[in-house]
């Protein structure tokens, strides 16, 4: 294994564990997309596969979810 490898485990290691502490933060843990809404919980539009996958536990569209985080309600 050269340096290049190494960095590059290590740049793999890394992301790893920002992800991880992300989806603590967030309450995320454990959450799959199974434990998305396949309705939005503000305006009843069907969330897209892509978004419920992305962000596990998802409850909300992606409209939705911005109009929540500018208010300060996400």
């Amino acid at each position: 294994m050269d340096d290049v490898d190494r960095a590059s485990e290590r740049e793999a290691e890394i992301l790893a564990d920002a992800l991880r502490d992300q989806a603590l933060r967030a309450g995320l843990q454990g959450k799959t997309a199974a434990d998305s809404a396949r309705w939005c919980t503000d305006c009843g539009e069907k969330v897209p596969a892509l978004r419920r996958r992305t962000v596990p536990g998802c409850q909300k569209c992606v409209v939705c979810q911005e109009r929540a985080e500018r208010k300060g309600k996400a």
